[in-house]
């Protein structure tokens, strides 16, 4: 399976827990020249900007270790991005899912709400 349609997988896995958690998917895989958001959700009056890391249950490194500060840039600056967007500035987090996959099946989602912020930028 290409890492691509493992990603997918866990991203997929992530929607059905959040909805499930109450929060509504708001944008999947929102992309700007020098960053991605994986999954934009909001609950209540926060907007989440939650970066997905799927890995196989045999994986070389942990999906916390890929949440490199470099990769904690791009996501800022793509969620700046959004931001921009809207004509109100809600309050904002960074989550960060690990979801490890066997045979192409779920086995395990961990969440970590506000697992980082922009105050290394």
């Amino acid at each position: 399976m290409k890492s691509r349609e493992i990603g997918n997988i866990g991203e997929q896995a992530v929607c059905d827990y959040l909805v499930k958690s109450g929060y509504e998917i708001l944008k999947r895989n929102f992309t700007v020249k020098g960053g991605e958001i994986d999954i934009i959700a909001r609950k209540n009056d926060t907007v989440c900007f939650v970066e997905v890391k799927t890995r196989k249950h045999d994986a070389l490194t942990s999906g916390e270790e890929a949440i490199t500060l470099a990769k904690r840039k791009h996501i800022i600056y793509a969620a700046e991005r959004f931001l921009s967007t809207l004509s109100f500035l809600p309050k904002c987090r960074f989550d960060v899912a690990v979801v490890e996959v066997s045979d192409n099946a779920v086995m395990k989602v961990k969440y970590y709400v506000s697992a980082f912020d922009n105050s290394h930028k």
